[in-house]
């Protein structure tokens, strides 16, 4: 068991560290593209977050086991609002922009309904259900780019003669970045679903409070990182962008792919959990229109992250 802790850590690591050489080796390929930075940050960064649920889902859908696939999710999910969205607001209270309030906060909302709908039709997600959510993520990928293009004008500075000689070097770099990240997120997602699996059975407990808990908190230490240091820095757009972003990114992406590749049997005990992140991202939108409006306080954190921990302790005890 000490053994199977120590290779999940590692699992950790590697998730963590693959998705950071992902992120930065495409951030600065696109940018030598010419491509906005806030484009890079909404697509780019929001899904290089979610990599690590993205291979740990994958890799529990091919091995066989489904709950882990989907436990992964909704558990990351719920831990993006309740556990990270509440901590950055407690750090420092998160303003929401008009554009949040009004379309990404309902679209989030929307997409968790359409993703509970598809799930329950013959209790299982097939690969038409998951070409539904990858069309649906494509139209959301269109969506934030066109909303950034519309939000910000983007100035372009021409480039020196000394830094295209060295272009061609430093794409080589981040390509080899790209692809160690690729490769650390294979084998963290591997090591983390393996030695989980192991530690579930020693324990006697099920593959979905293993998934919903450990994995989904590991997980997310991606968006628990980048949104408190955006907290901090009183970035607010990139704290809550990158919740919402990877919310969204979770159902949509990582289930669609992960059913597309092998069709995953669902578990109607998640339901529960589903009416818990519906409830949740409704009352986020609530936090925008009752006092203070436009932000979500650090008692609105507090709520937050006290629903957090009595989500978690009805998973033993309900």
């Amino acid at each position: 068991m000490i053994l199977s802790l120590i290779l999940i850590i590692v699992g950790f690591f590697l998730l963590i560290k693959g998705a950071d050489f992902l992120v930065e080796g495409s951030s600065n390929v696109a940018k030598k593209f010419n491509i906005p930075e806030i484009v890079i940050g909404l697509t780019i960064v929001s899904i290089g977050t979610s990599m690590p649920e993205l291979f740990v889902s994958i890799s529990s859908a091919i091995n066989g086991y489904p709950d882990m696939a989907i436990g992964n999710v909704i558990g990351s999910s719920i831990a993006n609002l309740l556990l990270i969205l509440g901590a950055s607001a407690i750090v420092r209270s998160i303003k929401f922009k008009r554009e949040t309030r009004l379309i990404e906060i309902p679209i989030c909302l929307f997409v968790s309904i359409v993703f509970l709908v598809l799930c329950n039709i013959g209790q299982n997600i097939t690969r038409v259900d998951g070409t539904i959510l990858i069309v649906l993520f494509v139209f959301f990928i269109l969506y934030t780019i066109v909303m950034s293009f519309e939000a910000k004008k983007f100035d372009k500075e021409d480039d020196d003669f000394e830094e295209e000689k060295t272009t061609k070097k430093s794409i080589i770099k981040d390509i080899i970045f790209i692809i160690l990240g690729f490769v650390a997120l294979k084998f963290g997602g591997d090591l983390a679903v393996n030695n989980t699996v192991n530690i579930a059975k020693i324990l006697h407990l099920s593959e979905k409070i293993i998934s919903i808990t450990i994995l989904a908190i590991g997980t997310s230490l991606p968006e628990l990182v980048t949104s408190i240091s955006a907290s901090i820095k009183g970035e607010s757009d990139i704290a809550i962008g990158n919740i919402l972003g990877s919310n969204i990114f979770n159902m949509l992406l990582i289930i669609g792919t992960s059913s597309l590749i092998k069709p995953i049997v669902y578990n109607t005990n998640y339901n529960k959990d589903m009416i818990i992140l519906l409830i949740a991202t409704a009352i986020l939108f609530l936090f925008t229109i009752i006092p203070p409006k436009n932000k979500m306080s650090r008692t609105n954190g507090i709520v937050y992250f006290i629903m957090y921990l009595c989500y978690m302790v009805s998973l033993f005890y309900i």
